[in-house]
């Protein structure tokens, strides 16, 4: 029997934008919130799972490549790039994807790749700089 890709049994292994790290992420329910789990090393970061369905959305209506822009939680994040949107308090959550204090940035670095297996988006892939698009 064939246990489902993107779960705790099964994550994906995907690698950062620049190609530079490898990672697990998988989809999950964490205190009653449905999410995305992303593992780097022994880090864990959660991110709201709508992140996915709200980001395919705003890139469609965006019309063009977009700048990736991560950063972590304690940076801020340039306007007008993923990550500034991940955080913003006009996006469809109203904040933050991420869900622990302190591990809420780096939206742009995890869920880009995620978004291009599951094939709604394209990520560029060079060693700085990367956008991301609509499919």
């Amino acid at each position: 029997m064939t246990v489902e890709a993107g779960t705790p049994e099964n994550p994906w292994t995907l690698r950062t934008p620049p190609l530079t790290s490898e990672y697990e992420a998988w989809f999950d329910t964490v205190g009653g919130t449905d999410v995305v789990v992303v593992r780097v090393g022994k880090t864990v970061l959660h991110y709201d799972r709508r992140c996915v369905d709200d980001l395919a959305a705003m890139l469609k209506a965006h019309g063009d490549w977009m700048e990736l822009g991560s950063a972590d939680e304690q940076k801020d994040a340039r306007p007008g790039t993923v990550e500034a949107w991940g955080r913003a308090a006009d996006n469809p959550v109203g904040g933050w994807y991420g869900l622990k204090k302190g591990l809420r940035g780096r939206f742009a670095m995890y869920v880009p790749p995620l978004m291009e297996q599951l094939g709604l988006a394209e990520v560029e892939h060079n060693p700085r700089n990367n956008r991301m698009r609509a499919l």
